[in-house]
């Protein structure tokens, strides 16, 4: 119900709709996990009330590899157009909410995205371009225990990020190998007896 304000379930929302939100939107389009594309925002280091952050814009560029992102951009986006991908580019995301499981006693809580339009709840979240150090400071703000490894931390809550990890500014070949990780570790959650789909090099090209 893009534009109206109110509640809206999905799978997975992916804030960011640069190369990184489109390229785990089409990793999970073809591997028949829902997704919803927002407008991407970077987690604010401000003191949030409890289970709540807020996010901020992130327009950081990588110049040397400029051409490359967007030719592959221009696939990932005629992907997304040829395969109703949910992509909502007008869309922001304002505030990300951690909110109970879906039943009584579930472990994995659920999300909400906030947007100008309404409310995004989704049992998945992908962040695309947030350092490290803000994800920890935001996990610890829902009251969650991080420990040694951060990664673990967030998948265990359903957060997942793509477009950073090690690399401060990583190569459209590097994005790619994180979204096609995220989905596969997504899809295993939403269909644990599914096989995986046949690899292939490029996102861009496969039916859904």
């Amino acid at each position: 119900m893009p534009g109206n304000a109110g509640t809206e379930q999905t799978t997975t929302v992916i804030i960011g709709t640069g190369l990184s939100g489109l390229a785990v939107a089409a990793e999970l389009c073809r591997r028949g996990v829902d997704s919803i594309v927002v407008d991407g925002l970077d987690i604010l280091g401000a003191a949030q009330p409890a289970n709540t952050a807020s996010l901020q814009r992130c327009d950081a560029a990588d110049s040397a590899t400029l051409r490359e992102r967007n030719e592959i951009l221009r696939h990932l986006r005629n992907y997304a157009a040829s395969h109703d991908v949910d992509v909502r580019s007008t869309t922001r995301a304002v505030q990300l909410t951690m909110v109970d499981g879906k039943s009584a006693g579930d472990a994995v809580p659920q999300w909400e995205v906030h947007t100008p339009n309404g409310i995004l709840v989704a049992d998945h979240i992908v962040l695309t371009r947030c350092a490290h150090s803000q994800l920890r400071r935001m996990i610890n703000d829902f009251g969650i225990s991080v420990g040694r490894n951060l990664v673990a931390a967030m998948r265990a809550i359903g957060i997942y990020l793509v477009g950073v990890g090690e690399l401060i500014t990583p190569s459209p070949k590097e994005v790619l190998r994180q979204a096609k990780t995220v989905g596969q570790a997504i899809s295993a959650k939403v269909n644990p007896e599914a096989g995986a789909p046949p690899f292939t090099r490029s996102l861009a090209i496969l039916p859904c």
